[in-house]
């Protein structure tokens, strides 16, 4: 007959089925006989067949029968384990305290009838279909077992070193309770027992021995290779090997970082290699336990990296480790392994790469955190220089092994993670190199900018794909970084600003690549072009608030190459935008200096507003225009602001008139809008800043007015406008009697006419919203 499974497992499985079947067949002639009983009893009648409430046929009691609410065998196994913990406790009672009252004779008689009767009685109850009775039965022998030993220690060697008999007793006992469960196969508590118990002998007498720890992890492995062997048969077994074999690993590993010396270092490393061959051996004998193969894959390589890591100082300690560890990742390409062998290998060199990793990288990570200490003082050229036989080199030599490594096994595996993980790796190896190595200022900075650039060109290469998008993150990263180193020096500033605002726009505009990388490009040179214009102007000694002067060169360069940007205008635009912002607000502390930047801003604003597409930059000119002009007529201590705008808003109404009997389809805000605003609006803050009651007045006439003659020809502009600004009006004038009235008023009435209010509005909440769709129809339907 064929079989697909060896002959040993075969065998064993057949075993496994015949125990099911018996004990099967146990259950079955119980449950029989139990029936025959219910049958020949009186009240059998009661019972009747029927479907039970889940639709099934099943037995159903009597409407007089209680329902039960354990069932038999639940019953039984509680009165069972029950009686055994009586047994057990009654049996360490009588050795722990009875035992003095008798003769030795007398002891050992009882204790060896007991325990001879305990182990017996399960036999005839396994011949008599009782299982679980034999179960407990048996489970109260094994512990009489246990006391028999503690029995002869006290009485025939109390004088005898406890571990040391410990170790042997445990040995014995595992011996007899395996005997014994071999005997009755029937029985499932006798042989895990005995396996329990062969875990003491070998790790007591190792401690008994004074054999050290090291003593003591041979004794584990050992131990773990023995509990190896039934685990290919027995999967509880299994379980202590792992556990033994774990701690072996933990004392071989801890022995190993704690040697002083590589001679002191060679007998944890044999420990190691041990157990490292254990794992392996157990990962080839059966697939499914393929992280035997990892765990030992790492021991090795502690165990190896360990005897010269006593002779190196930590950082280099690293490295050493990930020389060993790094070419377990070739087992990938490695047929002759095993699967399972072959994934723990590659587990091994990935767990100890990524170790590796995170050690380097924690040591180079304050490399890139020291550039912000430039900005407590710029320009003051104190950069410290790092120490070349450091730890910080060790940091950028584990850096660019681990990306080496990531890299390969990319081009082998044909996974993006790695590729993401080489790019980081490697960058961050190759930019806090020169640092960690002491090399000089210039010689940093050069050799960061052409790493930074570096990146910057793989992003733009591949930057639909996991790594450029981190080859990207790291070039703006390396951007900002040596950014900030920089601003140390000024000539320093200067150059790197400069090369790396040339940069960004060879890559802004590089058209194959994505549209997305090449706006971060677009925004990123027009920010250093920015701070090249702010150097410019720190340098030159001049005021803060003329810095905006030449900042504002930025917009107009943007907005004169206008369409030529291509697909990153817009992002080109909106940065300079921002930089427009943040001329304004140098330029705050001076109102003449303000005043001619907002000018300059809204000729910048009116020059892009030519192009048909950017029309709307037209509002934002006016805008500013305005705001220069005030700006100037409050620097000149101007009160009566109307002197300035009735002269403007005269004109432009004509004009707003003229254009609307030529053009019917013009809006009232393109024609009365402006004209209206440059009057209302200056007469509005003028009247909120004065404590007279006449120019509240005649603006308040004035809006009114504009208020009535908006809503006579339905123009949308002046009746919203004059209604914004009358209601203003009216707010300010009501302002000083409704405080008063508020404060003389209890603290509970304005509460209460809250929640009035609340529940007037939630009352009429659907008409108000009619009453107001009615009224946005009408004004919409306003010129």
């Amino acid at each position: 007959m064929n079989s697909p499974l060896p002959p040993a497992e075969e065998l064993a499985l057949i075993d496994r089925e015949l125990a099911q079947l018996d004990s099967r067949r146990v259950y079955l002639l119980a449950r029989r006989d139990w029936l025959l009983r219910l049958i020949q009893q009186p009240g059998a009648a009661a019972v009747q067949w029927g479907p039970a409430a889940s639709g099934s046929p099943a037995w159903t009691a009597g409407p007089s029968g209680p329902a039960k609410e354990a069932s038999a065998p639940g019953a039984q196994n509680v009165l069972l384990t029950l009686g055994a913990v009586l047994l057990a406790v009654a049996a360490l009672a009588f050795t722990l305290v009875s035992w003095g009252s008798m003769g030795i004779a007398g002891r050992s008689a009882v204790l060896a009838v007991v325990t001879a009767a305990a182990l017996a009685a399960p036999v005839v109850l396994l011949r008599r279909g009782l299982r679980s009775t034999a179960e407990s039965v048996a489970a109260v022998g094994l512990l009489l077992t246990v006391l028999d030993a503690y029995a002869l220690y006290a009485v025939g060697m109390p004088d005898s070193d406890g571990t040391g008999y410990t170790a042997g007793a445990a040995a014995v006992l595992a011996a007899v309770w395996a005997g014994y469960g071999s005997a009755l196969r029937t029985l499932r508590i006798p042989l895990p027992a005995a396996l329990v118990a062969a875990q003491l002998p070998l790790p007591l007498a190792a401690v008994a021995w004074q054999a050290g720890p090291l003593g003591v992890g041979w004794a584990l492995l050992v131990t773990a290779a023995l509990d190896a062997a039934p685990a290919l048969r027995v999967r509880a077994a299994a379980l202590p090997a792992a556990l033994l074999g774990s701690a072996a690993l933990l004392v071989g590993a801890a022995q190993s970082w704690s040697a002083g010396s590589a001679a002191q270092a060679l007998g944890p490393a044999a420990l190691l290699l041990a157990g490292a061959a254990l794992g392996v051996a157990a990962a080839w004998r059966e697939p499914r336990v393929w992280g035997a193969a990892l765990v030992g894959g790492v021991a090795a390589v502690v165990a190896v990296a360990g005897v010269a890591r006593a002779e190196l100082a930590p950082g280099w300690a690293v490295v050493a480790h990930l020389v060993v560890g790094l070419p377990l990742l070739a087992a990938v390409r490695v047929s002759a392994l095993s699967e399972a062998v072959r994934r723990g290998a590659v587990g091994a060199g990935a767990v100890v790469g990524v170790l590796g990793a995170l050690a380097s990288g924690a040591a180079v990570a304050p490399v890139l955190v020291a550039r912000l200490r430039v900005l407590e003082e710029v320009w003051a050229a104190t950069t410290p220089a790092a120490d070349p036989y450091g730890p910080g080199a060790s940091a950028a030599v584990g850096l660019l092994l681990t990306a080496g490594a990531a890299w390969w096994l990319s081009r082998v595996s044909a996974r993006p993670e790695p590729g993401v993980l080489a790019v980081v790796l490697g960058w961050s190896g190759l930019f806090t190199a020169p640092v960690l190595l002491g090399f000089p200022v210039a010689v940093v900075f050069a050799v960061q900018l052409a790493v930074t650039g570096a990146a910057g060109f793989l992003a733009l290469r591949t930057s639909g794909r996991g790594a450029g998008i981190a080859a990207a993150a790291c070039a703006l990263t390396g951007a900002v970084n040596v950014s900030l180193g920089a601003l140390d020096g000024r000539a320093a500033t200067f150059a790197v600003w400069g090369l790396l605002g040339a940069g960004c726009a060879v890559g802004a505009a590089y058209g194959p690549a994505a549209r997305w990388l090449r706006s971060a490009a677009a925004v990123c040179a027009v920010g250093c072009a920015t701070g090249l214009l702010v150097a410019s102007a720190a340098v030159a000694d001049l005021a803060v608030v003329w810095w905006a002067l030449p900042v504002l060169a930025v917009p107009a360069l943007v907005a004169a190459l206008g369409p030529r940007l291509g697909a990153v205008r817009l992002p080109a635009e909106i940065a300079a935008g921002v930089s427009g912002v943040l001329a304004l607000a140098l330029s705050a502390g001076r109102p003449g200096t303000l005043a001619l930047a907002l000018a300059l801003s809204g000729v910048v604003c009116a020059g892009a507003a030519v192009r048909p597409e950017r029309r709307v930059l037209g509002w934002a000119a006016g805008a500013l225009f305005v705001a220069a002009t005030w700006v100037r007529l409050v620097e000149a201590g101007v009160t009566a602001p109307e002197a300035y705008t009735l002269p403007v808003t005269v004109p432009a109404l004509a004009v707003g008139f003229l254009r609307r009997r030529r053009d019917a389809r013009a809006s009232s805000w393109t024609a009365y809008g402006p004209g209206l605003a440059a009057t209302l609006l200056p007469s509005l803050l003028a009247a909120w800043a004065d404590a007279d009651w006449v120019r509240p007045l005649v603006l308040g006439v004035a809006a009114l007015a504009v208020t009535l003659a908006g809503a006579r020809w339905r123009l949308q502009a002046p009746l919203l406008l004059g209604g914004a600004v009358l209601a203003a009006v009216a707010v300010h004038e009501l302002a000083p009697y409704v405080v008063q009235v508020a404060g003389a008023l209890p603290r509970w009435v304005l509460p209460a006419l809250a929640g009035v209010l609340l529940l007037a509005v939630g009352a009429t909440y659907e008409k108000r919203l009619r009453d107001a769709r009615r009224l946005r129809a009408v004004i919409g339907r306003l010129g």
